[in-house]
């Protein structure tokens, strides 16, 4: 019995360590988002209700994975103590079928935090299709305002 716990606690902290890799690649994904739109949004002149909505898609990112950073701290805790409750206790087994049921409890959190992950990298492809939108438009835009300025410019000769 202590041997699978053994065997269980080194697959969870393989698999929490998985899981902090992708939450950081995905932090970094987001920042490196959040970096690019910033930088379109100080480039053009677009409206700054647009701007806003850029800055709203960073702060909701930046909360998710401040959230996902806070999950893992917790799975990382429980860990520890199921790794130091199995190495001091050698109790019955009754205190077995807790740690058995702290385990199933604790693959329900890292599941839970697998899908937050693959829901924060869809959230990074959404930020990154708004992001070639927001370039695409501003290029209309480009466009409107060089045709506006010859339409001007043919009016004033």
């Amino acid at each position: 019995d202590r041997d699978t716990d053994k065997k269980r606690i080194e697959e969870l902290l393989e698999e929490n360590m998985v899981l902090e890799i992708a939450q950081k690649q995905s932090m970094n994904e987001s920042a490196h988002l959040g970096w690019e739109l910033e930088q379109l949004s100080k480039s053009t002149d677009l409206a700054d209700s647009e701007k806003s909505f850029v800055f709203e898609l960073n702060e909701c990112a930046s909360s998710r994975i401040l959230k996902l950073e806070k999950d893992n701290q917790s799975l990382q805790n429980t860990i520890q103590e199921l790794r130091d409750a199995s190495l001091t206790s050698r109790e019955s087994s009754l205190k077995f079928v807790e740690l058995e049921k702290e385990n199933q409890q604790l693959s329900k959190k890292i599941e839970k935090l697998q899908n937050q992950i693959e829901k924060e990298k869809q959230s990074n492809q959404d930020l990154e299709t708004l992001s070639e939108e927001l370039i695409k438009d501003k290029k209309q835009l480009q466009v409107v305002m060089e045709t506006l300025k010859a339409d001007k410019d043919r009016q004033v000769q």
